[in-house]
């Protein structure tokens, strides 16, 4: 990781602390979150698709839960010793690549942020998104017009 000493910057500067902070946080942060791997895709200009590669999870593993603004998708991993069919030995893995761990994996969405539909392809999670923004939230043009003008409307 790289460490960035931005103290030269703020000898001149007044108020800047917090933006030292979230530097360091974004450079120095290793909380863990690094599984699974996702995207997210801007579609057009109201609707994204967020893909998580959850390679060896099925739909019954994997939990999809909008509370508020935050998305949050969980996914179970069934023990292997417990998933042996018939009485059959557990499988001895040599080599373990493919990962099949429990996983919390949170988003945090904008208030006109709604989830439309999750599919689950290829070991592949998409789970679409859209952007309802309310009529009167959006922009509008407003006219412009001239003192002069509405002076004489007013006599």
């Amino acid at each position: 990781m790289r460490t960035f000493d931005l103290s030269p910057l703020l000898r001149n500067t007044v108020g800047f602390d917090r933006f030292d902070r979230l530097f360091d946080t974004a450079y120095n942060a290793t909380d863990g979150q690094s599984f699974p791997a996702y995207d997210i895709v801007r579609r057009n200009d109201d609707s994204y698709r967020i893909t998580l590669a959850v390679a060896g999870y099925g739909a019954d593993e994997l939990d999809i839960n909008q509370e508020g603004r935050a998305l949050t998708v969980t996914g179970k991993a069934e023990d292997e010793a417990a998933t042996a069919e018939g009485g059959a030995e557990a499988p001895a893995f040599l080599h373990r690549g493919i990962a099949r761990r429990a996983f919390t994996r949170r988003f945090h969405l904008a208030d006109t942020v709604k989830v439309t539909g999750a599919d689950l392809q290829n070991g592949l999670l998409h789970i679409e998104l859209v952007n309802e923004i309310p009529e009167a939230e959006k922009p509008r043009t407003i006219s412009i017009g001239s003192a002069q003008k509405q002076l004489s409307q007013a006599a």
